[in-house]
């Protein structure tokens, strides 16, 4: 009987560490975050697009979370812009910092690439724009039509791309997307919270 005691104190000893460590010490440590200045809270269409940027899983290939020239020359290199800190996350709940990066960096898409049209393409065919391109097209998100209607937002493609004779439209989840990549600018400068720099 004794050393079961001894093995469940042991184990709730180490589960209130790594809790404390995991869990409290986080949370004490960001519980004061204000958001960056130059950070705008998303509209309704950027979260709409959010919602389907989750929903088509683009966290799995992109991360938003570029590392430090310090850490990684090659993120600040590619173009990729600083390296976040927690105030860019203010309004991201959850923040969708990705696990990996099939794909590039989007933390700062809507600086790198701000053309609207080019991401409705790239999301339709990114083989047009980005040649070798193993990300799929997301033809769903799009309609193919003989003639656009009044307010439809068409997509123009390359040529070769687009069917004969035939428009291509977003549907308003495309735009939507569209709108909250073109959100994803951090450009403006930020203190960073941990070495004090600007």
């Amino acid at each position: 009987m004794e050393s079961e005691v001894k093995l469940l104190s042991g184990a709730m000893v180490t589960l209130a560490l790594a809790t404390a460590t995991l869990v409290i010490m986080p949370f004490m440590q960001l519980s004061d975050v204000k958001p960056s200045p130059g950070l705008k809270p998303y509209t309704s269409a950027e979260l709409r697009g959010r919602e389907v940027y989750i929903a088509n899983g683009c966290l799995y290939c992109h991360s938003q979370q570029p590392r430090s020239q310090a850490q990684t020359p090659a993120d600040f290199k590619r173009g990729w812009g600083r390296a976040p800190v927690a105030g860019d996350y203010y309004y991201d709940a959850p923040p969708l910092l990705g696990t990996m990066r099939t794909g590039p960096d989007l933390f700062n898409i809507g600086a790198r690439q701000p053309s609207a049209d080019w991401n409705l393409g790239h999301l339709y065919e990114p083989r047009a724009y980005t040649p070798g391109s193993i990300m799929p097209a997301y033809p769903f998100l799009f309609e193919v039509k003989d003639k656009a209607d009044p307010g439809d937002r068409v997509v123009n493609l390359p040529p070769g791309y687009a069917p004969p004779g035939q428009v291509v439209v977003a549907k308003p989840e495309a735009v939507d997307l569209v709108t909250y990549l073109l959100s994803l600018d951090h450009t403006y400068p930020v203190k960073n919270e941990l070495t004090k720099d600007k």
